[in-house]
């Protein structure tokens, strides 16, 4: 159970870590299941529905960047997010009712894991409040040297900074020289495996390249209160209120006096934040080598 300071935390720095969430059977499982499914990216040379490959991969030796949707892919990783003290820590920063809005499973493999570049996930996917935020589930200790998240305290208060290219294009990445004071300030998300953080939707992050022998595989969810409606649209209502996590439907969306820009026009290179990163013209982070 949270505490009122935590919550008080997350309002202050929009990032809390919460410890020992998940017990060593149920990280075993996901372990086990993660490996299995980066075995099967033996079977593709590209993108898929379900895999994003390094640029390194071969088929020969498979090298996977992010599991998509994994909450689809696998039960095991469906059940993380109703265990019921992680939907109690939900409520308690949310409100009673919580929907899911996705999931990913990031991977940083020992020596090549990819970085993330600085952005919020507002730019994304703008709702009518900002009542959202993404859990980190980590599955490795996690440490400076393996690429951990970090994020910027306080930032989720602040501005919603340019997430768009030279071309007007959406791009998913923050121009390194426009955050410079706020990485500066940045914090690491650390802590042992079974851990989860929680930090809100405009809460300014990115990760570096994962430098250890040790691999670094975070499994990511965004949830949003039930009453945030993305601005975006919904294209199917059913299956939008098939991700209720907590509480009843509702068609009546809380608006809030908050900054939005659209991610429009899309990015010319569709399919995960690493895809779309490309076209950023500059980069906080140094980019793994090809072996």
């Amino acid at each position: 159970m949270l505490t009122e300071q935590h919550v008080a935390v997350y309002r202050r720095d929009g990032v809390i870590v919460v410890p020992g969430l998940l017990d060593a059977s149920t990280l075993l499982e996901l372990r086990e299941t993660t490996a299995a499914l980066v075995r099967g990216a033996a079977q593709v040379s590209a993108h898929t529905d379900i895999y994003d490959l390094e640029p390194s991969h071969t088929p020969d030796a498979p090298r996977v960047r992010r599991i998509k949707a994994p909450h689809k892919v696998h039960p095991a990783f469906a059940a993380v997010l109703r265990r019921p003290a992680v939907l109690d820590i939900l409520r308690a920063l949310l409100g009673s009712g919580v929907r899911l809005l996705g999931s990913k499973l990031n991977m940083k493999s020992a020596r090549f894991g990819s970085p993330v570049e600085w952005h919020q996930d507002w730019a994304f996917y703008p709702h009518t409040n900002d009542d959202l935020l993404a859990i980190g589930v980590l599955l490795d200790d996690t440490d400076l040297a393996n690429g951990p998240l970090l994020v910027v305290p306080g930032s989720h208060t602040g501005k919603v900074f340019n997430h768009h290219g030279a071309d007007g294009r959406f791009c998913g990445a923050i121009d390194p020289a426009d955050v410079a004071e706020e990485a500066a300030r940045a914090v690491p998300l650390t802590g042992t495996a079974g851990a989860m953080s929680f930090h809100h939707v405009r809460a300014l992050h990115g990760s570096a390249l994962n430098t250890s022998d040790r691999s670094r595989n975070l499994l990511l969810f965004e949830v949003a209160a039930s009453d945030a409606w993305p601005l975006a649209g919904v294209a199917d209502f059913d299956e939008f209120n098939s991700r209720l996590l907590s509480g009843p439907p509702t068609v009546v969306a809380r608006m809030a006096q908050v900054p939005v820009r659209m991610p429009l026009p899309p990015a010319l290179r569709q399919g995960s934040i690493y895809e779309n990163q490309t076209a950023a013209a500059r980069g906080y982070f140094a980019r793994p080598v090809a072996a």
